[in-house]
C-alpha cells in the first residue's frame, strides 16, 4: 500500500499541480462524445481543429502526454541508428525514461548551449559528415520552449527562424517541444504560429500553465500527422470517448491563455523576495516565465531539509532540483497571497 499523500497548501512543485477549475469541471461533463480511436469525437475534432488554427500548420492530434509528443516526433523524423542533436539539459534527454532509446533507436548529440539554448553554429559543426559506414547520420534538431532546465527561459524568435532555415538547409527535421509554449506566447506578446512556422512538428501541452487535468496536441503538415495518428495508436495512445477529457483543452485555449501573464508576475514577485532572504542565492536573475530557481546556503541547511520544514510547518511545496538547489513553479492555483506566505515562510525557517 502506498502511503497516503497529504496535498500541501501551497504547491510550487509543478505547473502541473494545478486542478481543474468548476467551469472546466462543467465543460468536461457536458462534452460532445464519440469513438477517438476512429476519428469519430466530436470534441476531441473541435480541438485539433482550434490547435492546428492556433499554430497554423495543417493539422493536429489529440495526445495523452507531451511525451508521447516527443516520441511520436522523434519515431516519424528518424530511424533507428539516427542522431538528434539537442541541448545537454533537454527534458527528452533526462526525463522521458530513454523513450527515444527505446521506441526509435535514436542517439542524441547533446550540445552546451545558453541555459538551453544553442545555436546556428553549433548545430552546423554537430552535424556529422556523410559517411557510408562509420558515423551515425545526422536526422533531427529538437528544441524546447521554454526551457525548463534554463529557469524557463524563452528561446528566441529569430534564433528559432535561423533554426528553421538551417535545419532546412541541411536536410534536417525541426522539432519543438512546446510543453510551455504558451508561456512564451504570453511572457513575449507573439503568435504561437510565429513559433510555430519554422518547425516541422510541435505540440502544445494541456496540463501546465493552461491548467488541464491531462493531454497534448502535437501539430505538422498532413502527412506527418498521418504518420504521426499510426504510430499513436503503436503507443498505446489512441482512445475511445475522450472528448471528455478534450473539452478542457477546449475550455482552456478559450479562457486560461491571457491569465498566464499573472503567473509569470507571480513567479517574478517570488524571485524578487528570495533575492532580499539571507541564506537563499536566485538562480538566472528574474524569471522571463514561471520558474524560479534558487538554492539555499550549504552551511545553513539542505534542499531538502528545508523543503520537509517548509511543508510540515507551513504547508508549502517546493520542488528539489539539487542537495541545495530547488525550482518553484507558479500556475493557475497560485495566487499574490500564496506568494506571500512563502516568503514568510522560507524568512521565519532560516532567521535564525
Amino acid at each position: 500500500m502506498q502511503p497516503k499523500f497529504t496535498r500541501p497548501r501551497v504547491d510550487l512543485y509543478s505547473d502541473t499541480q494545478s486542478k481543474p477549475s468548476p467551469a472546466m469541471r462543467k465543460a468536461i461533463a457536458s462534452a460532445d462524445v464519440g469513438d477517438e480511436q476512429r476519428n469519430e469525437d466530436p470534441t476531441v475534432c473541435k480541438l485539433q481543429d482550434m490547435v492546428s488554427e492556433f499554430l497554423n500548420k495543417e493539422a493536429a492530434l489529440f495526445l495523452p502526454s507531451g511525451t508521447m509528443g516527443n516520441a511520436i516526433a522523434y519515431r516519424v523524423w528518424t530511424e533507428p541508428g539516427q542522431e538528434v542533436i539537442l541541448d545537454k539539459t533537454s527534458h527528452v534527454l533526462h526525463s522521458e525514461a530513454g523513450g527515444a532509446a527505446a521506441l526509435s533507436g535514436v542517439m542524441m548529440r547533446p550540445l552546451e548551449g545558453v541555459r538551453g539554448v544553442f545555436t546556428e553554429d553549433q548545430v552546423i559543426t554537430a552535424i556529422r559528415p556523410f559517411d557510408r559506414y562509420n558515423v551515425p547520420q545526422s536526422a533531427m534538431v529538437s528544441i524546447e520552449q521554454t526551457v525548463n532546465a534554463g529557469g524557463g527561459c524563452v528561446w528566441p524568435l529569430s534564433m528559432i527562424e535561423t533554426m528553421g532555415k538551417c535545419t532546412k538547409d541541411h536536410n534536417l527535421a525541426l522539432h519543438m517541444d512546446g510543453a510551455r509554449l504558451i508561456n512564451a506566447v504570453v511572457a513575449k506578446n507573439t503568435p504561437a504560429s510565429a513559433y510555430a512556422a519554422p518547425c516541422n512538428s510541435l505540440w502544445i501541452d494541456l496540463s501546465k500553465g493552461l491548467g488541464c487535468p491531462i493531454g497534448a496536441v502535437i501539430a505538422g503538415n498532413t502527412d506527418f500527422i498521418s504518420q504521426a495518428r499510426r504510430f499513436k495508436h503503436q503507443f498505446g495512445g489512441a482512445m475511445r470517448q475522450a472528448g471528455i477529457i478534450a473539452a478542457a483543452g477546449i475550455y482552456a485555449l478559450e479562457n486560461n491563455i491571457e491569465r498566464i501573464v499573472t503567473d509569470h508576475e507571480n513567479a517574478r514577485k517570488l524571485a524578487e523576495g528570495i533575492a532580499n532572504i539571507r541564506g537563499l542565492t536566485l538562480e538566472f536573475g528574474l524569471p522571463e516565465t514561471n520558474m524560479v530557481y534558487f538554492s539555499v546556503d550549504a552551511h545553513r541547511t539542505t534542499a531538502i531539509a528545508l523543503s520537509d520544514r517548509l511543508c510540515d510547518e507551513f504547508g508549502i511545496r517546493i520542488g528539489v532540483s539539487g542537495p541545495q538547489r530547488f525550482r518553484a513553479v507558479t500556475h493557475i492555483d497560485i495566487s499574490d497571497n500564496d506568494i506571500d506566505a512563502t516568503l514568510s515562510g522560507l524568512q521565519n525557517i532560516l532567521k535564525d
